[in-house]
């Protein structure tokens, strides 16, 4: 297995809570941050804004994504160019559609033509793929998301696609692949293997690069210590023979 430090994947770390996201600026291998507004509300923000600016200012140096919430493209448009003023690491995450399936690629070409650094999000589709990339052909630096992980819930393997994803992406060079909402860290080394540019984590699957080529026997000792472990402190027993009433 490659040490964390020997990927070429760039790690992004994909949360909203200052605290964690603090944490993982301390870590060189993280590259960058991704946040949503799903990941906001669960980390208890009130304030979109507030939170936004002050880790952009905490995190100068590295890429943060920050998502438009609006669902009307003239508002998102809005939304997207105020972000984006608001620090030179930002980047303007646009969902591929709205809510009600119409896409958001004229919204993403105009975008990209004032040099707004974009990440489109939510994509899960080739065809989306082609559309996107060609709406950011020639602007500003940008990513599209294809969120692998939730493409594996379905049951289909998402690295052929993620595969297809890059021979796409790979004729437009301001634009890079990110592996979004990965399932393990398996994933990781997927998206190394296959060459994607980006993956997001969070926090929780981070924690697990400890385990990072440990022993597999070492590691069976361990689960059933765990095991032996938890009941003692559950205070599980089992009647025997003579305790059984007749």
């Amino acid at each position: 297995m490659k040490p964390v430090t020997d990927l070429k994947v760039k790690i992004f770390a994909d949360g909203a809570d200052k605290a964690g996201m603090l944490e993982m600026y301390a870590k060189p291998y993280i590259k960058g941050f991704t946040t949503n507004p799903t990941l906001m509300r669960k980390a208890g923000v009130a304030d979109f804004e507030a939170f936004a600016r002050e880790m952009l200012a905490l995190i100068p140096d590295r890429p943060i994504s920050v998502e438009v919430f609006a669902d009307e493209f003239g508002e998102m448009e809005r939304q997207a160019q105020k972000i984006a003023s608001w620090a030179p690491n930002v980047y303007v995450k646009i969902p591929v559609t709205n809510t009600k399936g119409q896409s958001s690629a004229a919204l993403v070409k105009r975008l990209a033509a004032k040099g707004v650094r974009l990440n489109i999000t939510a994509m899960m589709t080739l065809d989306q793929v082609r559309e996107v990339c060609q709406a950011l052909e020639g602007g500003a630096p940008s990513c599209v998301s294809i969120f692998a992980g939730r493409i594996a819930d379905t049951g289909r393997d998402p690295v052929p696609l993620m595969v297809d994803a890059l021979d796409i992406i790979g004729r437009y060079p301001n634009v890079e692949l990110i592996w979004a909402s990965p399932r393990e860290l398996l994933n990781v080394f997927q998206a190394d293997e296959i060459g994607c540019h980006i993956i997001t984590v969070t926090n929780d699957i981070l924690a697990k690069l400890a385990l990072v080529g440990k022993d597999l026997t070492e590691y069976s000792l361990d689960t059933v210590k765990m095991f032996h472990t938890d009941a003692a402190k559950a205070g599980f027993t089992i009647e025997t023979a003579d305790q059984i009433p007749a």
